[in-house]
């Protein structure tokens, strides 16, 4: 059984979290102001899947990890922008913690 693509779900949810429009967003990430609300709104109900790139500048701009996107669950969702957030030394000891626990 395939999985619904969770990239319209996470779009939606980082760039209301963040506060801001579709057309903004689009903009903010380099596209027409002409069609970047079209375009967004597209993405977030999944009529069309934005390139690696796009993807990218989107996560950038939400300040989400590009990983989010693509996390099928809200609590792995969550979990990816946490770990994000810890520097790699913290990640490093984090991975060494949950390995010796296997």
């Amino acid at each position: 059984m395939q999985k619904d693509n969770p990239i319209p779900t996470r779009l939606k949810e980082a760039r209301k979290k963040v506060g801001i429009t579709q057309k903004d967003l689009g903009v903010r990430i380099g596209m027409e102001p002409s069609s970047a609300s079209g375009r967004m709104n597209h993405y977030e109900k999944g009529r069309h899947t934005p390139d690696i790139g796009t993807l990218r500048r989107m996560a950038d701009e939400l300040g989400v990890p590009l990983n989010y996107f693509f996390c099928e669950s809200e609590l792995s969702a969550e979990l990816a922008c946490l770990v994000d957030k810890l520097s790699d030394e913290d990640k490093a000891a984090l991975i060494e913690k949950l390995d010796s626990e296997r």
